[in-house]
């Protein structure tokens, strides 16, 4: 019985700890996927006919990775031309074959016309038996239910989204190849498969056909066969490793870690304290025997000027007595200095009322100096920031070190300009390249700066373009004006952005 409560315990724990698909992450991957259709001549030359249609996903800007056998009957024949569909805009481009590969079922279309799409990021780590994926592509026979006519078919469209598990890879006679039952149709060949955090982990290629009740499993050209095939063609792909958490996951970590640090702050607070009383009531004797010695010092010092006196008085009594006059003089005005240097001493001495006032402003002096030290600290100046994995999020990004230089201002690096908000320093910025959104904080006291990635779809980066064209974000630096302004788009910008990042990046500045 121990041991079935035992396995059980470990069975959830592994359920527990495996990523579940993230559809922010899914539908920014989505943004890549395109519709790759084959459009030949009526055989009476009245206007176009489909010839057929696969899915693609985009490796470049311009670039489309596909399965081979979608785009063959293009290659045998050059009266058909390749079209590419994006999922989301008002129009679609054309595109030629720019590299074939049939013993591993892959191909390459580059864009004929000016267009451009995000680029989707192709995962380099281990896989594991049983995690989530998703395939993502057009299934024709989903077009088929749906009444798709041929107009429809070559506008924009959502691609479909289905999920399975990892089954395991295997090697078909030609190629390597990944095992799993995200249930694709003809269609989907070319779509990509995606890990929980939306990664190309292969592309679509061919699946098992059902009889009588048989489990259907789906077919996809591995991670490894992509690379090698897109290397070979001179693509250099946006590539990584990091293994996927979700946002859910990074939060639960910091909030566990907030509570650690709150822990450790209070015994730490705790300990300081008693250490500071300790110092204070050590500094506050140490004051109070300084100025006691300095009391029985300036009272030794008259007593020694007196007793100096009265000998200067005697030489100078019998200097008289010998008829040296003018001896006299210098010793009876020595013996007089002496005993005003005396009462000077004798009163300059710290009274025993004066005794707590003086060790009181000692110690207060003394506190004062740390504290105008730390005031003429204000955070500016050169620093190297490192990404911090334990705390950050981070899916498709690489992110190398960053060089920070800092001014009072809210100016980064001499261009970027930051505003003040309720938190402190933030930034929000937006990139055509991949269509994203990022809002940067910057703490300069702490060294903390952090960096949300938001990747938008149209309409909603439409929404912020209109919206930052009538607000506009400071082009660079510019002082407190710049910061003012920045500040005003910010406002008018953030509420537009999605509610969660795809991505948290935390970097350790110093």
């Amino acid at each position: 019985m121990r041991r079935l409560i035992a396995s059980l315990i470990l069975l959830c724990a592994s359920l527990a700890t495996q990523a579940h698909a993230e559809p922010a992450d899914i539908a920014a991957t989505a943004r890549s996927v395109v519709r790759v259709v084959l459009i030949g001549q009526e055989e009476d030359g009245d206007g176009p006919s489909l010839v057929g249609h696969g899915s693609g996903v985009a490796v470049a800007p311009d670039v489309i990775l596909t399965n081979a056998h979608v785009i063959e009957a293009a290659r045998q024949d050059d009266t058909i031309r390749i079209g590419v569909v994006p999922s989301q805009g008002k129009s679609g481009w054309f595109g030629r074959i720019i590299a074939f590969a049939p013993k591993s079922d892959l191909a390459l279309v580059k864009l004929t016309e000016r267009g451009s799409l995000p680029t989707a990021t192709i995962f380099t780590g281990p896989l594991t038996d049983g995690a989530d994926v998703v395939a993502v592509g057009y299934p024709g026979n989903v077009d088929v239910a749906q009444g798709l006519n041929i107009g429809d078919i070559v506008s924009p469209t959502s691609p479909v989204k289905t999920r399975g598990t990892l089954s395991s890879g295997r090697s078909s006679k030609s190629f390597e190849t990944i095992l799993h039952t995200a249930p694709i149709g003809a269609g989907n060949s070319g779509g990509p498969l995606l890990d929980p955090c939306g990664r190309v982990i292969g592309i679509n290629s061919f699946g098992t056909l059902s009889d009588e009740g048989d489990s259907e499993f789906y077919f996809a050209v591995s991670d490894r066969e992509v690379l090698r095939f897109l290397r070979a063609a001179s693509i250099n792909p946006l590539t990584t490793a990091n293994a996927c958490r979700s946002l859910a996951d990074v939060d639960r970590a910091e909030a566990d870690r907030l509570a650690g640090e709150k822990r450790t702050t209070e015994e730490g607070a705790r300990t300081l304290a008693a250490r500071q009383r300790e110092a204070a009531e050590k500094a506050e004797r140490a004051a109070l025997f300084e100025v006691i010695a300095e009391r029985d010092n300036l009272i030794a010092l008259a007593m020694l000027a007196l007793v100096l006196a009265l000998g200067a008085g005697g030489a100078a009594y019998v200097l008289v007595d010998r008829g040296d006059a003018r001896g006299a003089k210098i010793a009876g005005a020595a013996s007089g200095l002496l005993v005003v240097g005396a009462l000077v001493a004798f009163l300059l001495r710290p009274g025993f009322a004066d005794i707590d006032r003086r060790t009181k402003q000692r110690v207060e002096s003394a506190a004062a100096a740390p504290k105008q030290a730390a005031a003429g600290q204000n955070g500016a100046g050169q620093r190297l920031c490192t990404i911090n994995p334990a705390r950050s999020r981070v899916t498709v990004s690489n992110p190398a070190d960053i060089e920070l230089t800092w001014n009072d201002k809210g100016c980064a690096n001499g261009k970027e300009q930051f505003a003040r908000d309720g938190t402190g320093w933030a930034r929000l910025s937006l990139s055509a390249g991949d269509d994203s959104a990022t809002v940067t904080r910057f703490d300069p006291a702490t060294g903390s700066y952090r960096a949300e990635r938001f990747f938008l779809d149209l309409e909603t980066l439409t929404k912020l373009r209109a919206e930052e064209a009538k607000s506009p974000l400071a082009a660079s630096c510019g002082g407190d004006d710049a910061a003012r302004r920045q500040g005003l788009a910010q406002t008018a910008l953030t509420p537009l952005l999605p509610q969660t990042p795809n991505e948290r990046l935390i970097y350790s500045c110093r």
